[in-house]
């Protein structure tokens, strides 16, 4: 049933982040994009990735962002997968780990794109009900997006 490589349901056009940039820069790039997970990159490598729950659990206040880098507080220690793996892989990885993103990345660590428990999600709903009452904007082709890239 998720016999699928994960390309399939990656999204590629992601917004990175630099270790040497702050959470101030961090914060409004999860409030503006309405992302939870920031993959750190250092030019196409990832290094690591920063998430809305890596700020909440270390209670940061909002007006120390300025003085904190993003090297400091990133997780490096990361669960990837190649753009091959199976759907049914990632699943497994989001169940066992409890988290709920997964860099795709090539044999060099390059970031190809990142795969949610909700892409998951939402590629076995489309299989089930291939014709929503609710929610069919999830359903049309993906545009391009114009999003910017943090550096």
């Amino acid at each position: 049933m998720m016999n699928e490589s994960a390309h399939t349901i990656m999204s590629s056009d992601l917004i990175t982040i630099t270790p040497d940039r702050n959470l101030t820069e961090v914060r409004k790039i999860f409030l503006t994009n309405r992302i939870h997970h920031l993959p750190v990159t250092v030019g196409k490598k990832l290094v690591g990735l920063v998430t809305t729950y890596d700020l909440w659990r270390r209670s940061f206040a909002p007006s120390e962002y300025d003085n904190i880098i993003v090297k400091d507080v990133m997780s490096t220690d990361l669960a990837k997968i190649s753009p091959n793996d199976k759907i049914g892989s990632a699943a497994e990885i989001f169940l066992d780990n409890r988290f709920h993103a997964l860099p795709v990345v090539d044999e060099e660590n390059n970031l190809l794109g990142m795969v949610t428990s909700f892409d998951v999600l939402l590629y076995e709903f489309k299989k089930e009900y291939p014709n929503p009452i609710l929610f069919k904007h999830l359903f049309e082709p993906k545009e391009p997006q114009a999003a910017s890239r943090a550096t």
